[in-house]
């Protein structure tokens, strides 16, 4: 049970800091038992980059769709602009929707990374 740092951001989401102190359990020089306590928490101030990245296709998303409805309420002289950008906004739901999954399994620490 060695001790390291948890950083804990603003979304609820957090990762593992830097190496603190070993435990009795582990005789080996420079290694660690393999088990992670926490010394501290240290809070940070911003959003994780996955939910940082949502946040981004959240705002091309909606800057899409907002051209697509000015397009449309100009007339029928836009069709295929139109046509590409709904494109655009299903390929931006389809990511949004994975790294909302992928949000979720870090979350209940299914499938968990080192970041």
């Amino acid at each position: 049970m060695c001790f390291f740092d948890q950083h804990r951001f603003v979304c609820g989401d957090w990762k593992w800091g830097h190496f603190r102190q070993h435990c009795n359990r582990e005789y080996r020089l420079g290694e660690t038992c393999g088990m992670k306590l926490i010394m501290q928490t240290v809070p940070v101030g911003k959003k994780c980059k996955l939910c940082e990245n949502i946040d981004v296709k959240m705002r091309r998303r909606a800057a899409e769709v907002e051209r697509v409805n000015r397009w449309q309420r100009e007339g029928n002289k836009f069709q295929a602009s139109i046509k590409k950008s709904m494109e655009g906004v299903k390929n931006l739901d389809a990511e949004i929707y994975e790294l909302g999954c992928e949000r979720n399994r870090r979350l209940q620490g299914i499938g968990s990374q080192e970041w």
